[in-house]
């Protein structure tokens, strides 16, 4: 077993150690291609078992994490996507359980025909090789995608913000530990050990080919450096620009709890609503729509017809409908039918998750149509725009552009 790498600092040399990192990870990648599913299992089961064993150990890193990051002067909604709680750390382990449950993909035949000459042809999932995951705050993405990598036979090089770099090293050593107990090798998921952001640059370079696919999981400002510097393919998402559509046909109390749901059950994850578009034809639920949103505590910026209907309502901006808020303020904004907010979704959204509230099944089918939407919901919050939701255990990115599978 060759020698764990060390931390370094920028003075060390960074591009020898970004090289070495991506020589290992190929080499382990090489051995999970063809690693059987009982062993990537038993792998996982060990991680599972490993980090609600050491919840503690991971909260105190997080700690302090938590403490410096409030000491640089952090947004609420930013730390509370870097704190872990015991929830949290469980949800995290019950994360890889789900993992371990799912089919394993690699060798799965998806589609075989015959050709007119005798020849055969299958297509067959096989793994992509090395992925580079850059990732910001969260400190859970190191686990949500080593485990996914793991399970689909690629290895993983994480390269976690400088604000969860404990948290992220906590998590690490149990995932390791995990591969070790399996007779997996370590660089199968490789933590970037340094804070320095000249990795980042390393990393999208493709390290002389030896990274296949980058994946940002982060704001819009890091996906943009992504996409502009990498010189591999890149699995992007943007921002939850994020819209619920209360329609004429829509149940009072339903749509209230969605919305309250999807708006403020984390205001912090890209999942949560940003705008809410209601039928002109329905405007008597406005008002305790309304009600809903600022008696949680929530700050509404509305349309001329939305203040109309309660005066609490602030004006809302242009820039309001592009604006991923990350924190409880919702734009809110009366529209003409599910015409009116398609076409609204159309020009503002930003492809991701968008939610329709009704009993008209013909209007909800024209919404799920039309809406090009990677996530699309019918009489569901926003929020459940999550991988574990889905059914897949863990999470690494809401990928809402065309390339490759779309949604989580």
């Amino acid at each position: 077993m060759t020698a764990p790498l060390k931390a370094i600092d920028g003075s060390a040399d960074l591009p020898a150690l970004m090289n070495d990192l991506a020589s290992r990870a190929r080499a382990a990648a090489r051995v999970l291609a063809l690693a059987p599913a009982a062993q990537k299992n038993r792998a996982l089961e060990a991680m599972e078992r490993l980090i609600r064993a050491r919840v503690d150990t991971i909260i105190a890193a997080n700690a302090e994490d938590v403490v410096e990051a409030k000491a640089a002067g952090i947004t609420s909604s930013f730390l509370d996507r870097l704190t872990l709680t015991p929830a949290r750390v469980a949800a995290m382990a019950d994360g890889i359980a789900a993992v371990r449950e799912v089919a394993d993909p690699i060798g799965i035949v998806t589609e075989s025909w015959q050709r007119p000459n005798g020849m055969t042809i299958e297509r067959v999932r096989v793994p992509l090789g090395v992925i580079g995951v850059i990732f910001e705050s969260r400190p859970n993405v190191a686990a949500d995608a080593g485990v996914l990598c793991l399970k689909s036979g690629n290895a993983v090089i994480l390269r976690g913000g400088s604000d969860s770099f404990r948290s992220c090293r906590a998590i690490h050593e149990c995932l390791v530990e995990g591969l070790r107990e399996a007779g997996l090798p370590d660089a199968a998921i490789t933590l970037v050990p340094t804070r320095d952001r000249a990795a980042v640059g390393l990393l999208l370079s493709g390290l002389n080919g030896g990274v296949d696919v980058i994946v940002p999981r982060g704001g819009k400002n890091l996906v943009a450096r992504v996409e502009a510097e990498a010189r591999v393919p890149v699995f992007a998402h943007l921002e939850g620009v994020n819209h619920v559509y209360v329609d004429g046909a829509a149940d009072l109390e339903m749509a209230k709890s969605i919305v309250l749901n999807a708006k403020m059950r984390r205001t912090g994850v890209c999942g949560a609503a940003e705008t809410l578009l209601i039928d002109r034809a329905s405007q008597d639920k406005i008002k305790p729509l309304v009600d809903t949103l600022i008696n949680a505590g929530c700050e509404v910026r509305g349309d001329d017809a939305v203040r109309a209907a309660d005066a609490r309502v602030k004006p809302a901006s242009n820039e309001d409908w592009d604006t991923e808020y990350l924190d409880a303020v919702i734009a809110a904004k009366v529209v003409d039918g599910v015409e009116g907010a398609i076409a609204h979704i159309q020009a503002h959204g930003s492809h991701h998750t968008d939610a329709i509230v009704t009993a008209d099944v013909a209007a909800a089918d024209k919404f799920l149509n039309e809406v090009d939407s990677a996530i699309v919901l019918h009489n569901a919050s926003t929020q459940f725009a999550d991988g574990g939701e889905f059914g897949f255990g863990a999470e690494i990115g809401i990928a809402t552009g065309k390339f490759h599978a779309r949604g989580p």
